[in-house]
């Protein structure tokens, strides 16, 4: 039972990283494509699309506190590989050449930081 209140915890957590991020692309000038896009390679957080066009790939993390380092940082290089296939898989669905962002939002304490083009 302990295990599914910390999971139910991290979840609702999660969604209020992606709620507050998704105001935040709004305010920018975003355009919120998609939210939880479920794909065979993985799930991307949030779809938008920039004022200048790019088809953005956001990963949220949020962190309740930075104990355990920034949240931006637990971003590893396999994450980075799935979003690169989830971007593939959008593209080749689209069936049309569009840019392409990564970008990360990390979420701490209820502070977002936002970082366009966070890699490649």
């Amino acid at each position: 039972m302990q295990n599914s209140q910390k999971d139910f915890r991290k979840k609702l957590l999660g969604r209020q990283g992606e709620a507050l991020t998704c105001k935040y692309l709004k305010r920018h000038g975003y355009k919120i494509l998609m939210r939880n896009f479920v794909t065979p390679f993985g799930e991307a957080d949030i779809v938008a699309k920039s004022r200048d066009g790019y088809i953005c790939f956001v990963e949220v993390k949020t962190r309740t506190g930075d104990e355990y380092g920034l949240p931006s940082e637990a971003v590893t290089r396999e994450k980075q590989r799935r979003y690169r296939m989830i971007a593939n898989y959008y593209i080749a669905r689209e069936d049309r050449e569009v840019p392409i962002r990564f970008d990360i939002a990390s979420v701490c304490d209820g502070e977002l930081d936002y970082f366009e083009n966070a890699y490649i």
